[in-house]
């Protein structure tokens, strides 16, 4: 098996950058090298260094292209993560009393833990199915390939470890058979959550004006004016006195943002 260099991963890394604004630093080179080394057999060149020359001078399939950038893109998730924000969630959708359907995005959902945790939440303050009142949600990702798995639903159980009882009994499915271990959203609550692709770097799908935005845990990977552009992007979708819940390590208080912070990793739209 042949060696990532270092010309080619600076090559391909950059590559990646200019399509989905995420840098990838010298500590990622073994993960760089494991995720592209499978495309690389695959495709028919048995070397590395000549499959990332081919990439970057365009002389690969379009298809492939999305295949790496999917294979770059990191999506370690699971359901619940950061609970403050799902408490404060479940606070406003409570008091969310003047009839109009109450929107939450879930802007990185990656392969829908997040999503669905948002969809446990309102299902259980604003109900599911006839007498409750109306939600939806919308879950947006990079990755081709983590979108189509978010809207299949099915996890494995160690996923669920922060999901409440109550939450799994009433909301998901345990999988028996070839599905042993394995968990599945109810068909009701994956109803309630559309899932597309989009790139934040880039002019935003049409989406409809949101009560509630989770960007979470994607900032870390873009410097200022990207953090900038992307949360000016992304809060052009949130309504007035909405709220946007960024992870709790990505402060945006250096950012000139129309924002004010009204709680830890909770900002309001001014």
């Amino acid at each position: 098996m042949s060696q990532l260099s270092a010309e080619s991963f600076t090559a391909i890394t950059e590559l990646f950058h200019r399509i989905s604004g995420i840098k990838l630093v010298e500590s990622k080179h073994a993960l760089v090298q494991s995720r592209l080394q499978k495309l690389s057999t695959d495709s028919g060149e048995d070397d590395i260094n000549v499959f990332v020359q081919k990439m970057v001078r365009g002389q690969m399939p379009e298809s492939l292209l999305v295949s790496v950038v999917d294979k770059l893109t990191t999506n370690e998730t699971y359901f619940f993560r950061e609970p403050q924000h799902f408490e404060d969630l479940a606070r406003r959708a409570e008091a969310h009393r003047d009839g109009s359907e109450f929107l939450v995005w879930s802007g990185a959902s990656s392969s829908g833990e997040e999503a669905y945790s948002i969809a446990m939440t309102l299902a259980d303050k604003l109900g599911l199915g006839k007498g409750g009142r109306p939600w939806s949600i919308r879950g947006t990702d990079l990755s081709t390939s983590v979108v189509d798995s978010a809207r299949q639903g099915l996890y494995p159980m160690e996923r669920a470890r922060n999901v409440p009882m109550d939450f799994l009994k009433r909301f998901c499915l345990q999988g028996f058979g070839p599905y042993e271990g394995q968990l599945l959203i109810n068909r009701e609550l994956r109803a309630k959550v559309q899932f597309q692709c989009a790139n934040l770097m880039q002019p935003l799908p049409t989406l409809p004006m949101f009560d509630v935005i989770f960007l979470r845990n994607v900032l870390i990977y873009f410097d200022g004016p990207a953090k900038t552009a992307i949360v000016n992007r992304v809060i052009e979708r949130l309504k007035p006195g909405g709220v946007l819940y960024p992870g709790h390590a990505e402060s945006l208080a250096a950012l000139s943002l129309p924002l004010k912070a009204i709680a830890p990793a909770i900002y309001q739209h001014a």
